[in-house]
């Protein structure tokens, strides 16, 4: 019998929780478990992410509301409703410290996470799930990821307390033969259609029955913090209060991220949203909110919005997805708003670094991304009453001459173990090596461009300290005992800490700072604050970019 190592596993088809969470929109979740005995967490994939991250329980507060556990999506625990991560109880929990949080960095401000080791696995006990042993893990107070978040990426985490750089969840999936190959398939789920549809998530292959296939393919960007680069060419809308419109003033190269759910564009773009759809913008927290009367109008009319997608920002092959209204009908609630408010997904971006297309997008679009093969695909997502399931596995180079440069046909004839190549994936090939070749040159233009642009919008300046009073974001407040020190570089980022912090306050001023390194260093502290939160930039300002983002 051939043992497990010489044999290609199947990909892993990861069942949704049938839980809809969030409070900026109303996600299909997944579950992981984290710890021995574990403790369960409802979370929401991350396409950028490389790190399974959960809420700790110096996350819920007195201020907060009483089942916030259960809104942050953490599960009962030991027979009581649990608020957060507890790392006491976990025999397998080994703690690293207090490192700064660089998921989004240069979007909002992500706090900081108490880093270790732990055991993570997919789903619920005894449900057929993955598991692996010490795995990265970080806790989290800072309410910007309301929800904990699987890291989907391959990319190792770089710890200043480690020599080397330790694997992500799904590089260790594949090097324990659990998974073919570094890839997955997505689509968020989207509640407005039929009766709910729920989330599609395929470690090391894809769901051919949740998608229309096309021939488009699209190379990773050479700069590696953001390879799921493609690039929007127009945004259409038609019956809108203003009939149809174009919405996009020039083409743009935008990273998909399902990491947070908003569509950020040029601000002359977001202008154009806003006269389409009558939208008012918020100025306290950057969001296009929707009054009752429009929201009436609008949802009657249901206008659709289209985005066309290439590889380069004039001319080549194109995929339309097109989304409907609802897919932007999202809102917001506790902690964004005491109540649930409308609002419409997009932010303005302070420069081109920061154009992202997010998780409302990847409701009605499915991403393939092959990491051995460095492409990426985006489809039409398809909603039906039932799906026949039907994975596909995406096996590595060396297993398989197949490869994933376009999305796979969807005519049922492959199956899990199947390496076969359809004639959409042939085409794709085609395709894709030209593209490639085309794209070398733009691609690395395009990269020293976003470099240049990060370091032009990059708060600059010496040592910032947050004194006592001070305010930060989401209600919390440093205690007198707290003093927290930020630099970059070579120079450690420090937190001296004797007690919990307060629970009250606003933001903080800017962040000042030299430009960041790739290795995460250490935050150190006796004590983790309530938030555990880093300084903050407001949104709408520039872009708070630490080691390992964008």
């Amino acid at each position: 019998m051939p043992s497990r190592r010489n044999t290609v596993p199947a990909p892993f088809a990861y069942t949704p929780s049938l839980t809809w969470d969030g409070s900026d929109g109303i996600w299909s979740t997944f579950i992981v478990r984290v710890g021995t005995p574990s403790q369960d967490f409802r979370i929401l994939p991350s396409t950028q992410g490389q790190e399974t991250i959960v809420p700790l329980p110096e996350g819920c507060t007195s201020s907060d509301p009483s089942n916030c556990g259960s809104l942050r999506g953490v599960y009962p625990f030991n027979g009581a409703q649990s608020t957060g991560f507890q790392t006491n109880v976990s025999s397998t929990w080994v703690t690293n410290g207090l490192f700064v949080l660089n998921l989004e960095a240069d979007l909002v401000n992500p706090g900081n996470g108490l880093y270790g080791f732990d055991t993570v696995g997919l789903e619920i006990d005894n449900s057929g799930g993955l598991t692996l042993q010490h795995q990265i893990v970080a806790g989290i107070a800072a309410k910007e990821f309301y929800l904990g978040v699987l890291g989907l990426g391959p990319e190792p985490s770089n710890f200043s307390t480690f020599a080397d750089p330790q694997p992500s969840f799904l590089t260790s999936l594949k090097t324990a033969n659990m998974i073919p190959s570094l890839s997955y398939g997505y689509t968020a789920g989207a509640t407005y259609r039929l009766n709910k549809v729920v989330g599609s998530l395929t470690l090391g292959g894809y769901d051919t029955s949740r998608f229309t296939s096309n021939n488009v393919s699209f190379p990773f960007s050479s700069f590696d913090e953001a390879r799921l680069t493609l690039a929007i060419q127009e945004i259409t809308a038609s019956d809108t209060l203003n009939g149809v419109e174009s919405l996009l003033p020039t083409g743009i190269l935008s990273l998909v991220d399902s990491s947070l759910p908003y569509i950020w564009l040029p601000s002359d773009a977001c202008d154009l949203f806003q006269q389409a759809f009558q939208l008012i913008y918020d100025n306290n927290t950057d969001l296009y909110l929707v009054n009752d009367t429009i929201h009436s109008q609008l949802a009657q009319l249901n206008p659709s919005i289209t985005f066309k997608l290439g590889a380069q920002v004039v001319g080549g092959d194109f995929v339309d997805i097109v989304l409907p209204y609802g897919a932007f009908d999202l809102q917001a609630s506790y902690p964004i708003y005491p109540n649930a408010t409308n609002y419409f997904p997009i932010r303005r971006a302070a420069n081109e670094s920061q154009y992202t297309i997010g998780r409302a997008f990847l409701q009605e679009a499915y991403l393939i991304a092959d990491y051995e093969r460095s492409n990426f695909s985006v489809s039409q997502a398809v909603f039906e009453d039932s799906y026949t399931e039907n994975i596909v596995a995406i096996t590595t180079p060396s297993q398989s001459t197949s490869s994933l440069t376009s999305s796979p046909n969807n005519d049922g004839t492959t199956n899990s173990t199947s390496s076969g190549l359809s004639s959409g994936v042939i085409a794709g090939i085609a395709v894709g090596g030209i593209v490639i070749v085309l794209l070398l040159t733009l691609g690395i233009l395009v990269c020293l461009r976003r470099r240049k642009l990060r370091q032009q919008h990059q708060p600059r300046g010496g040592i910032h300290e947050l004194h006592p009073g001070e305010k930060y974001e989401l209600g919390y407040e440093q205690s007198q005992d707290a003093k927290v020190g930020v630099s970059y570089g070579d120079v450690k980022h420090e937190v001296e800490d004797n007690g919990l912090a307060e629970v009250e306050g606003s933001r903080s001023p800017e962040v000042e700072g030299d430009s960041p390194r790739i290795e995460r260093s250490e935050l150190l502290g006796s004590r983790i604050a309530n938030e555990m939160e880093s300084p903050v930039v407001p949104h709408h300002r520039g872009i708070y970019e630490l080691a390992g983002s964008r």
